[in-house]
């Protein structure tokens, strides 16, 4: 069973856990962008403030003609004020001054005036930075008149108090939204995907355990966004699926079926062999018309039950990797193909660069290029080119033939095995033995071109297989008979 801290560890793993925690750092990082102006928007209005309520305080020296106040009501007035000192200053008038005998040295001044937003931001966290042992020296107009000009001496501990008490109401605030988004955000994210996406995996996994049960197919909703596409895309793919497995039973069964009738087969072609070689020896004209015939079928159908059993049995053969020359394989198949069309005239022209070197297992390569140039001959090619070639990518050999081309109608299944070949003893099993000997190497085959003036195939191998040539490229052999 999971432990306490394993399923706390769970909860945090799934996406919408994790986007919870993004949902939250993203609020609150929209808030630190709104704090900002806010703090500074908060400042000047407190300083706003002060220049209005050191008007007010002035206007007491209006009353007494001397425009003088006792001490204790100008100690009232500046501390109502939050002041250190008082000036009122108006167009054509003295001005009036309102203070404490020994008013503090000012530090800094702030003329409201005259501001800007990236004065006011950078003021603003100045402040907070502090200490709130500066005094400031403040100038504005007056809110109540803008003809009068008011200048007052605060201290800067009570702005940043006030700030500091702003600022974290702003952060509890800013806590409180943020979860209060973010849960609402999890909430819709399980039932909207995370909800689903736990029923697409748990489909996934019950398949799993029996893809040739019918029934454990998923059964596609009606939603018609990502995740309906998905659930039917699975579906899809799961009865695609089920039906692979279906055909690879079949044929599994096929190959088992093959293999336990080969012997008994082979032995009746066997004594079919006999009596027919018999049949040759007779001196009846009849006899003789027909008898070879005979022996060319038996002989046909010898090779497709070795042929097949042999598909059958093989399987991928594993690899045996080791440096080649690819010119001097080219050769060898062109000895080896020579000697089986003997009574044609036919010519393989090599133009693999001396020195061209594929790590590769010989033989499965050997068995690809023969079966490419033993098919171009047989289907009539007198002349086939075998070249190679390495630029900024993949080795490519290409085999291309003289011959008539391949028909439409064999191009869309060339490499399916026991397909139409256009051969009356094709097999169909060349073309897919060695797509099959390509793969195991991690490259593939593929059909070039074709047409009146020939056929070419391209065989793509990875770049790892080929090693650096070094040696300059020599002029084109050719190995004809």
């Amino acid at each position: 069973m999971m432990g306490e801290g394993g399923k706390f560890r769970g909860l945090f793993s799934g996406l919408s856990a994790r986007l919870l925690l993004f949902t939250i750092f993203f609020v609150m990082l929209s808030e630190v962008l709104i704090y900002a102006p806010s703090i500074a928007r908060f400042r000047q209005v407190y300083l706003q403030e002060r220049i209005a309520y050191a008007h007010l305080a002035s206007l007491a020296l209006e009353v007494p003609p001397d425009a003088m106040v006792s001490p204790k009501l100008r100690k009232e007035l500046l501390d109502h004020a939050g002041s250190y000192g008082i000036v009122l200053r108006r167009p054509a008038s003295k001005a009036l001054m309102l203070s404490n005998d020994m008013p503090p040295k000012v530090d800094l001044t702030v003329d409201l005036r005259e501001t800007s937003f990236m004065m006011l931001l950078g003021e603003a966290f100045m402040t907070l930075a502090g200490d709130g042992s500066r005094y400031m020296r403040l100038i504005d107009f007056s809110p109540k008149d803008p003809a009068v000009t008011v200048e007052t001496v605060i201290s800067e501990a009570p702005l940043r108090m006030a700030m500091l008490d702003f600022s974290w109401r702003i952060l509890a605030l800013s806590i409180v939204i943020s979860l209060i988004t973010a849960s609402l955000v999890f909430l819709a994210l399980q039932w909207l995907f995370v909800r689903p996406l736990r029923g697409l995996t748990r489909s996934m996994v019950f398949f799993r355990e029996a893809p040739e049960d019918g029934r454990r197919v998923i059964r596609p909703g009606r939603r018609t966004d990502e995740l309906g596409l998905a659930e039917r895309e699975l579906a899809d793919m799961q009865e695609g699926l089920r039906g692979a497995l279906r055909q690879r039973a079949r044929l599994a069964a096929l190959g088992t079926a093959v293999a336990k009738i080969n012997h008994d087969l082979r032995n009746i072609l066997a004594t079919a062999q006999l009596v027919s070689d018999r049949l040759a020896a007779s001196r009846d004209p009849e006899v003789k018309r027909v008898a070879p015939t005979l022996l060319g079928a038996i002989d046909r159908a010898v090779a497709l039950c070795t042929r097949t059993l042999r598909f059958v049995q093989e399987g991928t053969p594993p690899l045996e990797l080791s440096w080649i020359d690819l010119g001097e394989l080219v050769g060898e198949i062109a000895d080896a193909v020579v000697v089986g069309l003997q009574d044609r005239a036919v010519m393989l022209e090599n133009r693999v660069e001396s020195g061209f070197r594929l790590h590769v297992d010989r033989d499965q390569l050997f068995r690809v290029l023969f079966n490419l140039v033993r098919n171009a001959y047989e289907a009539g090619a007198s002349r086939v080119t075998v070249s190679a070639s390495m630029e900024d990518g993949p080795a490519r050999i290409e085999v291309a033939d003289n011959g008539p081309g391949l028909p439409a109608r064999l191009r869309q299944h060339l490499f399916e095995p026991f397909v139409e070949t256009g051969r009356a003893d094709g097999t169909g099993l060349g073309l897919s033995i060695a797509r099959d000997l390509v793969q195991g190497h991690g490259g593939d085959i593929a059909l070039a071109a074709t047409g009146e003036d020939g056929t070419t195939f391209r065989l793509i191998l990875p770049v790892d297989a080929a090693a650096e040539r070094g040696a300059p490229p020599p002029q084109p052999a050719a190995n004809a008979s």
